[in-house]
């Protein structure tokens, strides 16, 4: 099984999930043995990079890099280390970017990985841990390298997983260390294994088993490895092996500046290990960042961009000393921003906060059903068949864990081998961001109980239950034979119950990823209290005083905003309208847009299409192909390089008054924190001069759906119902152009089908929906004409049918079967290529050529104009439907094979 992370590949080179990055690779000796070999970089100058295999105690020979720029004088140095499995090779790209960033930064490969030989220790303080400490000493000789004293050098320590535990660990045995930046690693090595005295065997198992086997690690841990996995049960030798080689046994030491970078999709090292790290740290007086990113050991996204840009800050502050460098946020978490892009791609915000709250901020109940009674189920022989609640380390870049993004879930549970408790539906979203906990009895014919605890986000029809990055809580109950009452903190997450749905805390006997007892048992359990969550992040649990600007700082901007309104009415004069136009919502001609400082590098070029009344056009194109660009000047939020855009025959320019007629919602919404959704409508309305009776506010209120909670303050609104309230804006004064950049953001299935019928209804009323959106899907759905763009240029405009139905192949639905000759007699009709079966039916693919069925040009821009023409192969269908009706075919439907999803791949893999 590959254990790669591929998401970190590009920057961190993480290969290995765990790639506990072999900081052991003591270059340590760096001394005497061994030649420096000067090699040219494959990156153009000033990085200078030189290689080293050293020979260090006990014959071991580890492989190093040692970067460099070629400025003059001293910086600072960073370890940079690499994760368990791979290579100094893994980490040699973020290693070239420090160094052009100005630092000089050693690598090396881990005992056993890469060109180094040795046995695996896991950072063993007298193997690994040591060997760091020699490197810091060669780095403290080398001339390049910035001392804060003689034989002590200015030097971070960087690396993920297995890599990031290193980094902790030398700040904890080396007072040297002035700054560290982990990643996605472990605490506690007893806890993340073996987690409430629980074997994390399927983990435990990959992790040797990407180690190289049994043999390639230290004896005494191959030993504790093969007892624990044949018994099942971590004894008190094995956790005291792991815990003696864990940055926690030198927690009370670590007293640098720590960032700590966290996966959601993790259930190797999940977010309560960062949280104790945090913990102790922050305890020494020492700064602590925390930033939970979007991807984990189970897969996502890495975010490796962000993860390294931020890295860098971090040092660039403590290391370089650079009080004007800005660290980021104390704590942020990565979420979702939207539905998976054409190539997956999820788009991703961040929600931070001033200071870290923890796992269990505010603490609300949440009541479960079933409190009156007890529940008893099995726990069956052998521990089979186990419930699933993920496969460990299995998904890469789009893991098994990003299945409940999706509304998907992979989860699975037996009956009979679970206990479920269930909450009436929420009234409102609820975001939980951090742990929930639960108090349970536990009674068990056997000594002990072994139970996984989980919680559900289940929906309003109950089927589907989507477990939250496919994380369970082990817990193994110690004298539960004479009954026990247990306090079961569940794992950490971010994730947002939409308003009805439910929850369900379920108690299961198994699990695959697991060991659980062998021997058949009974539990019983019943519920202690209610389920309790944490608050969502910067909501406070008390109303707290708001500060004196959020009172002067509104009517002070308007103030502001009316002086130059004036001042520039004076002295700005618009253009003429085009009375021609005066009936078109929106012609844009020839439209550029360069990027910042650049003469040649263009946003948007050469732009050119036209929308007219009731249509509902959707924008598409892949990140970076201008659409948002686009918008913001047809906004009049950014001014072209060249070309014109009218709306309703009029010119835009910033402030332009047919903006009146035009609403929009484009890359979010602001509201005053402080106010009801209700009054930020109403005061936004009367902003506009317009009288209150052409708002059509209650219109708007019915298209946001927001209930009761209209009257509660914004700042306590989930991203769901901030996006439902900034849609109903934008519709105010029922706009006759409605421009809506990405608007089923944060809402759920239903909601979704809600947005595209009011998007239908409104331009069936006379007036033009311009709508961007990554859902395909639904932009195939609502949209009437589309536009795609790719790079900044058109590539293809026109109606929907006429996209989708520009492919070469079509589909017969049947009303029967039939045989295979008749099949064969199809495909050897003329102007067809090939006929085949398919489960909606036949599948026919014409002949190239045939009726232009593949020319390129029908219903792109005629006349500036989104039109459409008849199918270019709508010939070739009819004729083909003539010969199959002929042949005695039970036809039942005659269409193209081809969704929106295909034409878009279609037209962006062409356009280049």
């Amino acid at each position: 099984m590959d254990l790669r992370l591929s998401g970190l590949r590009d920057r961190l080179r993480l290969r290995g999930p765990w790639r506990l990055p072999a900081a052991v690779a003591a270059v340590a000796v760096l001394a005497g043995a061994g030649t420096w070999t000067a090699v040219a970089s494959d990156d153009p100058p000033p990085v200078h990079r030189a290689d080293r295999v050293v020979a260090v105690r006990d014959g071991v020979r580890l492989d190093t890099s040692y970067f460099t720029s070629g400025a003059s004088g001293r910086r600072p140095a960073v370890l940079l280390a690499h994760g368990f499995g791979g290579s100094k090779a893994d980490v040699r790209e973020q290693a070239e970017s420090l160094a052009r960033d100005g630092y000089a930064v050693l690598t090396w490969s881990a005992r056993g990985f890469g060109e180094s030989t040795g046995k695996i220790g896991l950072n063993d303080p007298e193997g690994e841990v040591a060997d760091v400490t020699r490197l810091i000493d060669w780095l403290a000789e080398r001339p390049e390298v910035e001392l804060d004293k003689s034989g002590d050098p200015r030097v971070g320590v960087a690396g993920a997983s297995y890599g990031g535990a290193i980094a902790l660990l030398a700040a904890g045995h080396d007072r040297r260390v002035d700054a560290i930046a982990p990643a996605i690693t472990y605490w506690d090595l007893a806890d993340a294994l073996f987690p409430n005295g629980v074997f994390k065997k399927l983990w435990a198992g990959y992790f040797i088993n990407s180690g190289g086997g049994c043999d390639a690690f230290e004896a005494r841990l191959c030993a504790m490895y093969e007892r624990v996995a044949a018994s099942g049960t971590p004894d008190a030798e094995a956790v005291k092996l792991l815990q003696e080689r864990s940055p926690s046994a030198v927690g009370d030491r670590i007293e640098v500046p720590t960032l700590l970078m966290q996966g959601q999709t993790d259930s190797l090292f999940p977010l309560g290990q960062a949280d104790a790290a945090a913990e102790a740290i922050r305890a020494n007086g020492a700064p602590v960042d925390v930033d939970w990113i979007a991807g984990g050991h189970d897969g996502g996204d890495m975010e490796a961009d962000r993860v390294q840009a931020r890295t860098t800050a971090w040092f660039d502050r403590y290391l370089k000393d650079d009080e004007g460098t800005g660290t980021g946020p104390a704590f942020r978490v990565s979420r979702e921003a939207g539905r998976a892009d054409s190539d997956g791609t999820v788009p991703l915000t961040g929600v931070d906060a001033d200071t870290y709250p923890g796992l269990g901020d505010g603490m609300r109940p949440v009541a479960l059903t079933g409190r009156e009674r007890t529940q008893t189920f099995d726990n069956p022989a052998g521990g089979n068949p186990p419930s699933i609640s993920g496969l460990p380390g299995v998904g890469g870049t789009g893991g098994l864990s990003q299945l409940s993004s999706l509304g998907l879930s992979l989860s699975l549970d037996f009956p009979g081998q679970y206990a479920a408790f269930e909450s009436a539906p929420v009234a409102e979203d609820l975001q939980i961001t951090g742990s929930p906990t639960v108090t349970v009895h536990v009674r068990s014919t056997g000594d002990d109980a072994v139970l996984f605890a989980k919680v559900y986000d289940v929906g309003p029809d109950g089927a589907q239950p989507v477990l939250p990055a496919q994380l369970v809580e082990p817990v193994r109950v110690r004298g539960a034979k004479a009954g026990k009452d247990v306090t079961i903190t569940l794992p950490a997450i971010d994730h947002e119950v939409d308003d009805g749905h439910r929850l369900r805390l379920v108690l299961s006997s198994t699990d695959l990823g697991y060991a659980s007892p062998a021997a058949p048992a009974k539990y019983t359990v019943s519920l202690k209290g209610d389920l309790r969550v944490p608050s969502p992040l910067g909501e406070d649990t008390a109303d707290a005083p708001l500060p004196s600007w959020v009172w002067w700082l509104p009517p002070a901007g308007a103030l502001v905003a009316l002086g130059l309104l004036l001042t520039g009415r004076r002295r700005t004069v618009a253009p003429a309208p085009d009375p021609a136009l005066a009936d078109v919502p929106l012609q844009i001609t020839g439209l550029s847009k360069r990027y910042a400082k650049s003469t040649d590098r263009y946003a948007v070029k050469d732009l050119s299409f036209r929308v007219e009344r009731g249509q509902v056009l959707g924008l598409l194109g892949p990140n970076g192909a201008g659409k948002t660009t686009t918008l913001r000047m047809l906004m009049g939020l950014i001014k072209p390089d060249d070309g014109e855009i009218h709306v309703f025959g009029h010119a835009i320019r910033p402030g332009a008054p047919v903006l009146s007629r035009v609403g929009a919602f484009v890359e979010g919404a602001g509201f005053l924190p402080h106010l009801s959704g209700r009054a930020n409508l109403e005061l936004y309305w009367q902003a506009t001069g317009r009288p209150p009776e052409d708002a059509h506010l209650d219109e708007a209120l019915e298209i946001a759906g927001l209930g009761d909670a209209l009257s509660r303050a914004v700042r306590t609104y989930s991203q769901g119902m901030r996006q439902r309230l900034a849609i109903a804006q934008a519709m105010l004064g029922l706009p006759d152009l409605l421009i809506l950049d990405e608007p089923t953001n944060g809402l759920d299935p239903p909601q979704i089908r809600e947005m595209r019928e009011v998007m239908i209804r409104y331009a069936a009323g006379g007036r033009t929906v311009i709508v961007s959106s990554h859902l395909l899907s639904e932009v195939e759905q609502s949209c009437t004409h589309l536009v795609v763009m790719e790079r900044g240029r058109l590539v293809r405009a026109g109606a929907v049918h006429e996209i989708t139905g520009a492919g070469d192949a079509l589909l017969v639905g049947l009303a029967a079967g039939i045989a295979d000759p008749v099949v064969e007699k199809v495909a050897a009709l003329p102007g067809v290529a090939s006929a085949e079966r398919t489960e909606g039916g036949l599948l026919v693919r014409l002949a190239p050529g045939e009726d232009g069925h593949r020319a390129a040009a029908d219903g792109a821009v005629t006349d500036g104009a989104v039109t459409g023409t008849e199918a270019p192969h709508s010939a070739a269908a009819a004729r083909l439907l003539v010969d199959l009706v002929r042949l005695e075919i039970p036809v039942a439907s005659l269409g193209p094979h081809r969704r929106l999803e295909d034409a878009f791949l279609t037209l962006i893999g062409g356009s280049g």
